[in-house]
């Protein structure tokens, strides 16, 4: 069973028994994350998260990117005031999506950039494809992640790694972000979200409550 909620303007939600897809869904922009994307990302995984029969969530993105950052230019046009607030709808969607009760499965494909790599390691596993790249570019344009990337980052491939990634906006590939600690596999052949479909079916196999 698949259904695409129509309250979401900037997302697609594909709801099964045990387990369900939230696939951001602005593939002109790279699916970055507007004020908007990030709110609608908060309601889906707050409903999700209080769902008892819920094991498994795959959060993917369409085109060609996971999620390129946070939408540069409606940022831009923020007061001090308003910046924050929005960076703290960002650690908001994060600690949902690192508290949900089900596995949270990053599917990305793509660019995972900035604000979209700190959603993206707030999930429980990372899979990426192949052509997959990782960074923090902020440094490059006079801004700093405010998802909560800055320690859990550190956590995932070391101090030393996270500085010069921050510092430089270093870009890394699938294969160096395997190396590195950041991702859990490298799918080179097939879709990434199949992938992650396939142990979403194997978590929920497993799991005791399943009925």
């Amino acid at each position: 069973m698949s259904d695409s909620a129509p309250e979401y303007r900037h997302l697609m939600l594909e709801m099964h028994p045990h387990w369900a897809v939230v696939r951001l869904h602005r593939p002109h922009a790279l699916n970055t994350l507007s004020i908007a994307t990030l709110e609608e990302l908060t309601r889906a995984f707050d409903g999700l998260g209080r769902r008892p029969d819920m094991r498994a969530v795959i959060l993917t993105g369409s085109g060609e990117a996971f999620a390129a950052g946070a939408d540069i230019r409606e940022v831009a046009a923020l007061n001090g005031l308003d910046a924050l607030a929005f960076a703290e709808r960002g650690q908001r969607l994060c600690r949902l999506i690192e508290r949900c009760p089900s596995v949270v499965i990053a599917a990305i494909d793509g660019y995972c950039f900035g604000g979209g790599l700190d959603v993206a390691m707030a999930c429980h596993l990372r899979y990426a494809s192949a052509r997959s790249l990782f960074a923090h570019p902020g440094a490059r344009i006079g801004i700093m992640t405010g998802f909560g990337g800055t320690w859990r980052l550190p956590r995932l491939v070391g101090k030393s790694r996270a500085l010069e990634l921050f510092l430089t906006g270093k870009r890394l590939t699938a294969q160096q972000a395997l190396a590195w600690g950041l991702i859990h596999r490298v799918i080179t052949q097939g879709s990434v979200v199949e992938a992650a479909k396939e142990t979403a079916m194997r978590l929920i196999n497993r799991s005791s409550f399943t009925s």
